[in-house]
Order: structure tokens, then C-alpha cells, then sequence
């Protein structure tokens, strides 16, 4: 998973595992199958806050995946009319990047800009190694718990030391990596 472009420097704070993100996940699911179903090809919640039991950044991060560019182009605006900030590429070749912004941020959804954010979502092509490395790491942890609570480990430990999240991102980079090779190794494996 690709790198964030740079933030200002702030306290990285993690919440605890709350029953609530899902639903928050699938409420906004819906929103946005109203608004862009016609081009979405699938909709769905990655990042730790769809990992149930593991401690996140109180941010849903939602993974949409489209069949052209020019459907890309034509969710911008009816994703702007729900709210959503479109950043576009972000740093990541391939993908649009939308924030969905809050006036009223819960501790941990605040950049160090205090820019305070809800849900960031992240538009790729069908097919995108990006969009297919957030769900097969999501399926991983949420089967394995160990290697679950491992992740959830790292992550306090990062967020302890690293005030940007630029570093805290990074740091993680060598385990999510080594997650998806388990789980390449693992489906190969069924796969026979």
C-alpha cells in the first residue's frame, strides 16, 4: 500500500476497537451507492477500522473500485456533493483521494494541520494493485488473529514514537508487506 504525501507533525492517536465503525462503514456505503452505483464496481471498508478488535485512527477508510477512467472523473462531483474533499492522486499514481471533513474531530481524526476527517476514501481502477493489496491485507488480519493483534502491537508502538504520519506509515510498511506474502502463500496454497 502506497505512501500518504506529507503532513505537519501531531500526536498519532489510536482508538480503541469500537463496535460502531462498521455500521458508520455501511451507512456511508450506502450514501455513496446512491450517489456513484452506476460506476462503482465495488464498495468497500478497509483499514483497521475494519478490523474487528483492533485499535484505529477513528477514521473509515472505504476503497471504491471503478471500471474506467472516466468513470473515475464522473463520481468527483456527486462525491463533492456529499461532503468529500477530492485531493486527487495524493501521492498514490492511479488513485482519486477524498476526505470526508468534520469541523468537530474526534481525537485521533485531526492531521497535524487539524484538518479533522471522518472518512477518507480511495478510488482505483478495477484491478489496481492498490486497491487489491487493502482487501487481501484486511481478509488476512481478520482471519488471523494473531497476526492481527501483532498489527494492532506495531501500531500503539509506532504511534508512540512518530508524531508524523508519514513515519508511522512507513514503519508499518515491512509488516504489511510480510502479510501479503502470508496471504499469497496461503491462497496459493488453497489454490492446489
Amino acid at each position: 500500500m502506497g505512501a500518504a504525501m506529507p503532513e505537519a507533525l501531531s500526536p498519532i492517536i489510536l482508538a480503541d476497537w469500537n463496535d460502531a465503525w462498521p455500521a458508520t462503514f455501511e451507512a456511508e456505503r450506502v450514501l455513496l451507492q446512491d450517489a456513484i452505483g452506476e460506476w462503482a464496481i465495488a464498495i468497500e471498508h478497509v483499514g483497521s477500522t475494519s478490523i474487528p478488535g483492533i485499535a484505529a485512527k477513528p477514521i473509515i477508510d472505504i476503497c471504491i473500485a471503478v471500471a474506467s477512467t472516466d468513470a473515475q472523473l464522473k463520481c468527483v462531483t456527486p462525491l463533492v456533493e456529499l461532503g468529500y474533499d477530492c485531493l486527487g492522486e495524493f501521492g498514490i499514481p492511479g488513485r482519486i483521494y477524498f476526505r470526508k471533513l468534520t469541523d468537530n474531530p474526534l481525537p485521533g481524526q485531526a492531521s497535524g494541520s487539524n484538518i479533522g476527517r471522518t472518512h477518507q476514501l480511495h478510488m482505483f481502477l478495477a484491478g489496481h494493485p492498490e486497491f487489491e493489496q487493502h482487501t487481501i491485507f484486511r481478509d488476512y488480519l481478520r482471519a488471523h488473529p494473531d497476526a492481527r493483534d501483532e498489527y494492532e502491537q506495531l501500531k500503539r508502538k509506532l504511534a508512540a514514537k512518530h508524531e508524523d504520519i508519514e513515519n508511522y506509515a512507513a514503519n508499518k510498511t515491512d509488516f504489511v508487506h510480510r502479510i501479503l506474502r502470508a496471504a499469497g502463500e496461503e491462497r496459493s496454497v488453497e489454490a492446489k
